[in-house]
């Protein structure tokens, strides 16, 4: 079983937290801003927080865009955390509409409605049918935007209406949530995909 994750280092994102709780589920980690080491990965794992242009941005930059596309194509797997998760769609609405990286059908707008915006805390997730998690459990959420029911949708919360909290596309997978702030489901979520085939 090929325990190695390859996490991409990003600078808008929350390395540390995640790298912990991946060593902790049993990964053997590999921590790289570099878009060649990324494209030959076969396990990767995006995080992500604050905005999106500014994470998209980044990864234009560093041509990891270009590098995440060519390790998806191949037949990696992929996991996007938060704003990670969002990357993966086609588009968010943030500052404009800024184009994603395309690996999920899909565009990411805010919140609309009577709650407070950003939604921070835990919320309640049903899962339908994901290799990640499997029935209910509440989650850690810090979000102004989301997916809202996605093509790809495996599981769905709820904050002032129904929005997607994951997907999953073959080997292609994003939590909104971040489950390295969510106790033990949320370890679940990483070890599932730590140790997914």
């Amino acid at each position: 079983m090929n325990m190695q994750i390859t996490l991409v280092d990003s600078p808008v994102a929350n390395v540390a937290n995640i790298a912990r709780a991946l060593r902790y589920v049993g990964a053997d980690l590999r921590l790289t801003r570099d878009a060649a080491v990324i494209a030959e990965a076969d396990k990767i794992v995006l995080p992500g927080v604050g905005s999106f242009t500014a994470a998209m941005n980044w990864l234009r930059e560093r041509r990891i865009d270009d590098a995440l596309r060519s390790a998806a194509g191949r037949g990696a797997s992929l996991l996007g955390i938060c704003v990670g998760h969002q990357l993966l769609f086609d588009a968010s609405h943030e500052m404009g509409i800024t184009p994603g990286l395309g690996l999920i059908r899909g565009e990411v707008r805010k919140f609309e409605g009577p709650l407070t915006v950003p939604q921070i805390g835990w919320n309640r997730v049903r899962f339908t049918k994901s290799a990640l998690f499997d029935g209910e459990a509440s989650f850690y959420f810090v979000n102004s935007y989301a997916a809202f029911s996605a093509e790809n949708e495996v599981a769905s919360a709820d904050y002032g209406g129904a929005f997607t909290a994951a997907v999953q596309r073959e080997k292609i997978f994003g939590v909104q949530f971040h489950p390295e702030k969510s106790s033990a489901a949320g370890l679940q979520v990483l070890r599932s995909f730590v140790q997914w085939t």
